[in-house]
């Protein structure tokens, strides 16, 4: 069974950075498989952040982090990784890593816990 596992949250001042990492484990290859990080902030539904293929070509960002969020990942390790450049407090959520198998387009099958980030202004 694929598990993810988030960390790296916590407290961030705008115009600061900070960065995510999830690990995937229970498979011993993550070949094929696409990553993706989503956030759901308090009384708002999830919305996708960043996702990138296993190949890490041409990842997908939401509008709102084109510029400051960069999505990359290390396939020795079996991880993907959020940097988050220059916050806004609008980014305040839980972020949670996941998983599919093929493209970043399509449902994601496996979701982690998440990890909660605060932006302050």
């Amino acid at each position: 069974q694929v598990q993810l596992g988030e960390s790296g949250g916590g407290l961030v001042q705008t115009g600061g950075s900070l960065r995510l990492s999830c690990a995937a484990s229970g498979r011993t290859s993550f070949s094929g498989y696409a990553m993706g990080w989503f956030r759901q902030a308090p009384g708002k539904e999830r919305e996708f952040v960043a996702a990138i293929s296993w190949s890490g070509g041409s990842p997908g960002y939401a509008d709102s982090v084109k510029g400051r969020f960069t999505i990359s990942r290390d396939n020795t390790k079996n991880a993907v990784y959020l940097q988050m450049n220059s916050p806004k407090p609008e980014d305040t959520a839980v972020y949670s890593c996941a998983a599919r198998v093929g493209g970043i387009y399509g449902a994601w099958n496996y979701w982690g816990q998440g990890t909660q980030v605060t932006v302050s202004s």
